[in-house]
């Protein structure tokens, strides 16, 4: 029973060791005594509560070990109860912190009963290995179960191959109860019956026995056909509707001779068929009527027949019509009803048919299966087999031993706390893989079973998202994955753009972008930020204003040539209104000298401090204008948390797993040089610098230089050193 840890109070006895890793307590699982003590460890310190038994980076076997309700989730009273478990069942639990995949035999605590029946099922497993003097046992040698049972008759799956069977008798029945009823696997790798399949297979024999008995005087109502009935049966089903759609044709004929040649089929039916291969379109002949539709039509035999239904006419002719009317050329609609009664019976008792499944074995074997003993000698080999269910479940357990010792340790170092996620060279269950995209590396990877659904919880995180779907080129696999971008910029992340993603496999698959999350990724990028968005936005206006003016040019374009081609007598166009244009030029001329007395204000001022407060009031206005941004960016930063990403992807996470600036810079990695790497700065094909630039910087900096000179009074004492100071006044 799995220990109750709702409501727990921390009373605990053992000295428990904590550490300080994003952003809250996490408990250090050191040693066998944290191990054992776990039950006792207050559930609120837990790093996470549940997590989904499946999409995480270890074995899907232990996984499956653990999650003892079958309900895809592994919980906190799952966990204490495989610790314990695997606890009681060796001598040093200190083992467990190996995470070892080999097993030492002398490992085992065999001071009870459970840990004796693991040691011998272990020694039996090796055995059948021919392994006898193995003094360890490994995963490997419980890879494959067939090899352990291959040489065993019994292995307590309630499952028998056909070697079960002590003779060829009873060999021959499971062969043919397997031919019935299809077969289960059994863990020798041999097909196989269940007792449910031999109590099936018996009841539908009984069933299908019952049912030809009551048909064994009815082969004596129809004397002509005697053991031949049921295969003339055949003929007669295949044909009955189409003589009875004949006779009935032509009882309507009779009726009302106006419908023969509705009746009969009208000349645009054959000229469909015409210029078609007529002996690959059977099909379509084959819905033609049987013969030329008449009054008191009779079915001909020999001639007249659609050719579609020449070789069934003529097995009806052979099997049925000659046994009873002799060699004859047509049919009657008296004779084909007489034909009809022959069969009523016959057929009425088909339709009551029972047991059809055991029917290829035929009456004769199937009375003799029901006269011998051969479901008691069955159900005894399945009891059999069954008897050593409990050495079979103890195979089953020495494999869960091996997987709780190689991953159960993992496991608690992902849930218990998250030290494989802050882990300087470990990786989080959690993490899927490393993405690859532009110019970066992004090591925290989350594989995402719905991106829409993830995207509303993981939103409140605060991390840059790019939610990716990713394919395996040639094998048609598709994945999607959360990339946490935490490094670099976000200028040429967008939707389509293209990466590959690594998994823990090492296995690549191509990524695309569908999704995207904005938040901030770092402090530098908020730092270029509103230059950023200005310069976006100075280019769009320009955009916006050229592509204005390029449509009022073509507008007026059109209109001119339209107006060109109306003729002579097409009004002139207005005078030119020299006082509207001038009000527009007078307007442009003053805001231009508004803007211009504004910049000749500020620089005049920033000109006018002195020379140690211009650098200041430099970084002062930078301040001003970047500030704001890279303040916010950095709360932000410092407030990522993953819990909400490992949440909308079906974990139950119990702390604030915080995702600090320092801590984010080492889950993405960015595109450096080597540290011995040697750099040509020549490239031959760099855009050719205009001189011009350089003139016109240059001219800009002796401008500042001077009017910088002349404000400080520097130009003056330059001329009193020479002199000159009277040639200035």
């Amino acid at each position: 029973m799995m220990p109750n840890l709702s409501g727990i109070r921390n009373t605990a006895k053992h000295q428990w060791r904590f550490s300080r890793l994003g952003g809250f307590d996490q408990v250090q699982l050191n040693n066998a005594q944290d191990l054992k003590a776990l039950p006792e460890l207050d559930q609120k310190l837990w790093a996470a509560l549940s997590c989904p038994a499946h999409g995480l980076q270890i074995d899907t076997q232990t996984l499956a070990f653990l999650d003892t309700d079958s309900d895809d989730r592994i919980r906190a009273p799952e966990i204490v109860a495989a610790v314990q478990w695997v606890t009681g069942l060796l001598k040093e639990p200190d083992d467990l912190l190996k995470a070892s995949a080999v097993l030492p035999l002398n490992a085992i605590n065999d001071t009870h009963v459970e840990g004796q029946r693991l040691l011998s099922s272990a020694r039996e497993i090796l055995k059948n290995l021919d392994k006898s003097t193995a003094t360890v046992i490994t995963l490997d040698d419980l890879a494959d179960m067939t090899k352990i049972f291959a040489n065993t008759r019994f292995n307590g799956d309630g499952i028998i191959p056909v070697k079960a069977a002590d003779n060829d008798a009873d060999k021959q029945l499971i062969e043919e109860i397997i031919s019935c009823y299809g077969s289960e696997v059994d863990r020798c790798g041999d097909p196989g019956i269940t007792q449910d399949m031999i109590d099936h297979f018996f009841a539908e024999a009984q069933l299908y026995a019952d049912w030809w008995r009551s048909g064994e005087s009815l082969a004596a109502n129809v004397p002509p056909f005697n053991k031949a009935t049921e295969t003339i049966t055949k003929t007669f089903t295949a044909l009955k509707s189409k003589i009875d759609d004949f006779f009935t044709r032509c009882q309507l004929v009779e009726f009302d001779p106006r419908a023969g040649e509705a009746l009969n089929p009208a000349t645009i039916s054959y000229e469909q068929l015409n210029g078609k291969n007529l002996a690959d379109g059977q099909q379509e002949l084959a819905a033609l009527p049987l013969a030329q539709i008449s009054a008191g039509g009779r079915l001909p035999l020999k001639y007249g027949l659609n050719p579609a239904w020449i070789a069934w006419v003529e097995q009806l002719h052979t099997d049925i019509v000659m046994p009873l009317y002799g060699d004859v050329d047509q049919l009657t609609y008296v004779q084909w009803q007489e034909i009809n009664a022959k069969f009523a019976g016959y057929l009425a008792w088909q339709q009551k048919k029972q047991g059809a499944l055991v029917e290829l074995l035929g009456i004769n074997r199937i009375t003799h299966i029901l006269a011998g003993d051969y479901y008691t000698t069955l159900t005894a080999l399945v009891a059999q087999d069954q008897a050593l269910a409990p050495e079979a479940q103890a195979i089953e357990s020495v494999k869960k031993l091996l997987h709780y010792c190689r991953d159960l340790y993992q496991l608690l170092n992902n849930f218990v706390n998250f030290h494989d996620f802050y882990a300087v060279r470990s990786h989080g269950i959690f993490q899927a893989g490393t993405l690859y995209l532009d110019g970066r590396s992004c090591q925290l990877c989350i594989r995402v079973e719905d991106i829409a659904k993830h995207a509303t919880m993981a939103a409140l995180s605060g991390i840059y998202l790019a939610y990716c779907e990713c394919r395996r080129a040639g094998s048609g696999e598709k994945i999607n994955i959360a990339a946490a971008v935490t490094g670099g910029d976000a200028d040429n992340l967008m939707l389509g753009r293209n990466g590959i993603f690594y998994d823990r496999d090492g296995l690549d698959w191509d990524a695309t972008i569908v999704k995207i999350i904005e938040h901030p990724i770092s402090v530098a990028q908020a730092f270029w930020s509103p230059y950023k968005r200005f310069s976006r936005m100075l280019s769009e206006q320009i955009e916006k204003f050229a592509a204005a003016k390029d449509k009022d040019t073509q507008t007026q374009t059109i209109a001119h040539a339209g107006e060109l081609g109306k003729g002579a007598d097409t009004q002139a166009p207005p005078p030119f209104d020299v006082g509207r244009f001038a009000g527009i030029f007078a307007a442009i001329g003053l805001a231009v000298g508004a803007i211009g007395t504004a910049i000749a204000a500020i620089i005049s001022g920033f000109l006018g401090l002195p020379s140690w407060q211009m650098p200041l009031a430099v970084l002062g206005i930078v301040a001003a204008i970047s500030g704001p941004s890279m303040l916010m960016a950095y709360l932000k930063l410092r407030q990522r948390n993953l819990a909400p990403v490992l949440d909308a992807s079906g974990w139950a996470v119990n702390a604030k797993a915080y995702i600090n600036i320092p801590f984010g810079r080492s889950l993405t990695g960015t595109a450096k040089l080597p540290a011995n790497a040697v750099r040509q700065l020549f490239d031959p094909f760099a855009e050719k610098a205009s001189p011009w630039r350089q003139y016109v910087i240059l001219i800009l900096l002796i401008a500042v230089f001077c009017l910088t000179a002349i404000q400080q009074g520097f130009f003056t004492d330059f001329l009193h050193l020479f002199g000159l100071a009277s040639v200035k006044k």
